[in-house]
């Protein structure tokens, strides 16, 4: 059999763009008002619908919200739930609070993403691990997120909300899911490193830390995984 060196279809540097792309994805919360172009939306929107997903099941749902009041009920719902969060953190509630979480109001679109209803007829790889629709949305929201950087376009993902709440407010059927709600728009500048590392919030975990190899050990083994050991050689 032939190495797949003799077939690559990339050069290496489009292979180094693309974990440039990666090292440089952030998770944004400032926004520029200025408008998404349809065309380019469409692009970042198909790079989505190009995920791979279990069983071809395709359980992602994209609704695009436009009207200005259900913006701000969205936003509200947002706002309620970062007060609750807040408080369930005790004593790290006021850093919190100081903390910018979203930017659905500044941002240029708006995003829900969400599971489709009926998914009970997909067990294609989900028999045991019914999760995996839920897996399948969140690479399609990763391809959204890594062509949306590529276009110089930022995008914070919120997850503070009160799921159901936000599925009754736009009318989405029994049985689906809201997964997130997508801020995308162009920015004044993308943030240098994470903005929670940059806050000192939380930090990056070292990798050696969470790579094993064969079996699980306990955290406070001496590390040993295959990726130490790939450094070192």
């Amino acid at each position: 059999m032939k190495s797949n060196r003799s077939i690559r279809a990339f050069t290496r540097q489009e292979i180094k763009t693309v974990y440039r792309v990666m090292a440089m994805r952030r998770d944004m919360r400032h926004f520029l008002p200025d408008p998404l172009d349809d065309a380019l939306l469409a692009r970042l929107l198909g790079a989505a619908h190009m995920a791979p997903s279990v069983g071809l099941m395709q359980p992602w749902r994209f609704i695009r919200i436009r009207e200005p009041k259900l913006r701000v009920s969205i936003h509200t719902l947002v706002e309620s739930e970062r007060v609750k969060t807040a408080q369930a953190l005790a004593e790290r509630e006021d850093e919190f609070m100081r903390l910018k979480v979203e930017g659905i109001l500044e941002c240029a679109e708006l995003l829900v993403v969400a599971l489709a209803n009926n998914r009970e007829a997909h067990i294609f790889g989900r028999r045991t691990m019914p999760e995996m629709d839920l897996a399948s949305v969140a690479c399609a929201i990763q391809n959204l997120w890594l062509a949306a950087r590529a276009e110089n376009v930022g995008m914070g993902w919120v997850s503070l909300f009160d799921p159901e709440a936000l599925r009754l407010l736009i009318h989405m059927p029994e049985g689906s899911r809201v997964v997130a709600v997508l801020c995308m728009g162009y920015v004044a500048a993308f943030y240098q490193s994470p903005m929670l590392e940059e806050a000192n919030w939380a930090h990056r975990l070292e990798l050696n830390d969470l790579v094993q190899t064969d079996y699980w050990r306990d955290e406070n083994a001496t590390p040993g995984s295959f990726y130490a050991a790939s450094v070192k050689g």
